[in-house]
């Protein structure tokens, strides 16, 4: 995938839901403008903001590393600075990111700490090993 976290984009809005815009970037990519990320204050209906053939600009928020889904927003795009600077050095929009790449959850945290969660239940329950 050649996008980025914090990348400006464009693309065409290929579909309207109640939640959402579905914008194609690329013949291979699609991403989700969500209804909170189109503009600063509360949008009732897509429709009046974004029509299916629009082109529009945006900013990549987030690319989920397992199912390739890309976040977009076009509300940040007013909180760029006006020169021509790269996009995450601007700490409004920096902050707004989040990836789940630093998170250590999985199988094998949940297994070291199994034992010590059992031994406490059964003493809660009275139960001797």
């Amino acid at each position: 995938m050649t996008y980025q976290i914090g990348q400006q984009v464009t693309g065409t809005v290929t579909g309207i839901q109640p939640y959402g815009a579905f914008v194609k970037l690329d013949d291979d990519t699609q991403g989700l403008i969500h209804i909170s990320e189109l503009k600063s204050g509360v949008v009732k209906n897509l429709s009046d903001e974004l029509s299916v053939g629009q082109k529009v600009t945006a900013i990549v928020l987030d690319i989920d590393q397992y199912s390739q889904k890309i976040s977009l927003s076009v509300r940040q795009l007013s909180l760029m600075p006006l020169a021509d600077t790269p996009i995450i050095k601007n700490t409004n929009v920096k902050r707004r990111f989040w990836t789940n790449y630093h998170l250590d959850f999985g199988f094998e945290p949940i297994a070291l700490a199994m034992p010590g969660w059992l031994k406490e239940a059964t003493k809660r329950l009275g139960i001797s090993d």
